[in-house]
């Protein structure tokens, strides 16, 4: 593929010499941003007046800033931008102009204004039969096929897919009409379901974009066409939901949602624990293996608390077992008096140990647990610096703190610049 954007001596990225068009929204902003900071020359293109994310609060100053909005900060870091009227002769020959360059276009239109446009996958991708047929349109309504770019691959990400209503919705809504605010919440249900923060209803459908659209390159690299994507939000959210739509299906059985952990047909045990520093602790499963077991067993040894320890004899007993099922206890008394004494000498350490030093341990003996952190706190962790997640991006001469990837490349990097101000890369136009 030729490569397009800026290049210099700095290593180059995964992604580079892919072009991505984005057409700026909410729904897809993080997909082009994996892509953007993966190396992808991804080009947003926003209308007159700029992206709606550039008035989202909060700003990075005192007063409402378009070129200020952290939320735009966050989701078009290495992006690049440009202005153009859709509903114009000349933004949409300039738009079209645009795909012709592309190898993938993101999208999250409302059904039928890029077709009423003629600027959408019909019109743009693929040949005429392939069109005709991710479309499921009549033959006869395709135009030649001369213009299209047959190797792009295009991302639809709608509500409910492109062939269903598309009805207004956000992250809030496609997290309940998904489900997973159904498994998200309090033992005491007499409070409210709780929405997941940090626009989770948006990400997973980008989180799907990025996947599939990959491999339709993957598949471009033998076939030489590209192809349609058509990513449903509403199925990515109940895709998260675990065993909750299964227990459904099945036995038309509902989860409970409890505070902390796995939504189950039944209240399990609580698994936040207070520590002796009076932070908090999500204790995860505990030990369910023999080694698991002789493992918490011998680290108690360790601190010198086993003779306080009232669990040793159960935590012995432990060590026999291959596998204890959780969701079965009641066939198995013993085994649950067993699985209980792992959770109660978890307790038992939380009263004398700070919760840094509890989740240390735990982990050290391979069980997962989780500091309750704040924001903050998290960016300040140890293990997260030593990672380089946090990371700063220059502002024009200014430091700024960002979280970086979950990822890492060893020949590669990963890379990230300052989200582009309103119409910065107009000259893209003539790329």
């Amino acid at each position: 593929m030729p490569a397009h954007g800026i290049s210099g001596p700095m290593k180059p990225r995964p992604l580079d010499g892919l072009r991505v068009i984005e057409l700026t929204s909410e729904r897809c902003a993080l997909a082009g941003k994996l892509l953007a900071d993966m190396g992808a020359d991804v080009i947003v293109v926003e209308p007159p007046g700029g992206s709606p994310m550039r008035a989202y609060e909060p700003f990075a100053g005192d007063r409402p800033d378009p070129e200020g909005a952290l939320w735009w900060w966050h989701y078009n870091t290495s992006k690049r931008s440009v202005v153009l009227d859709l509903d114009s002769n000349e933004g949409a020959h300039d738009f079209a102009s645009l795909v012709g360059t592309a190898d993938v276009v993101v999208e999250a239109e409302p059904l039928g204004r890029l077709g009423a446009l003629r600027l959408d996958w019909d019109q743009l991708g693929g040949t005429a039969t392939n069109a005709t047929q991710a479309s499921g349109a009549d033959a006869a309504a395709q135009p030649d096929s001369d213009g299209r770019n047959e190797g792009l691959v295009w991302v639809s990400i709608t509500h409910n897919g492109r062939q269903r209503p598309d009805p207004p919705a956000t992250d809030l809504t496609v997290l309940a009409e998904g489900g997973p605010v159904w498994s998200c919440g309090y033992d005491d249900h007499t409070i409210p379901p709780v929405r997941g923060g940090g626009n989770q209803g948006l990400q997973m459908g980008c989180h799907y974009a990025v996947a599939t659209l990959m491999a339709a390159l993957l598949w471009r690299e033998d076939s030489g066409r590209g192809q349609l994507i058509d990513v449903s939000m509403l199925a990515t959210a109940n895709a998260t939901c675990e065993f909750a739509t299964y227990f459904w299906l099945n036995q038309q059985i509902e989860v409970q949602r409890q505070t902390g952990r796995h939504a189950l047909p039944r209240i399990s045990e609580p698994t936040q624990v207070r520590c002796a520093d009076g932070r908090w602790l999500n204790t995860g499963v505990p030990p369910r293996r023999g080694p698991e077991f002789a493992a918490l067993a011998g680290w108690v040894g360790e601190l010198g608390l086993a003779d306080e320890c009232p669990y040793g004899e159960l935590l012995k007993l432990g060590e026999d077992y291959e596998l204890i099922d959780i969701l079965h206890l009641d066939a198995d008394p013993l085994g649950a008096e067993v699985f209980g004494a792992g959770r109660d000498t978890i307790n038992f350490l939380a009263e004398r140990l700070g919760a840094h030093e509890l989740f240390i341990g735990l982990q050290t003996i391979g069980l997962a647990c989780g500091v309750v952190y704040s924001p903050e706190e998290m960016l300040a962790d140890e293990h997260f610096v030593a990672r380089g997640f946090p990371v700063e991006i220059d502002h024009d001469g200014t430091s700024v703190t960002y979280p970086g990837a979950p990822y890492q490349f060893s020949a590669t990097p990963w890379r990230a610049t300052r989200a582009p101000r309103l119409g910065e890369h107009q000259d893209a136009l003539a790329d």
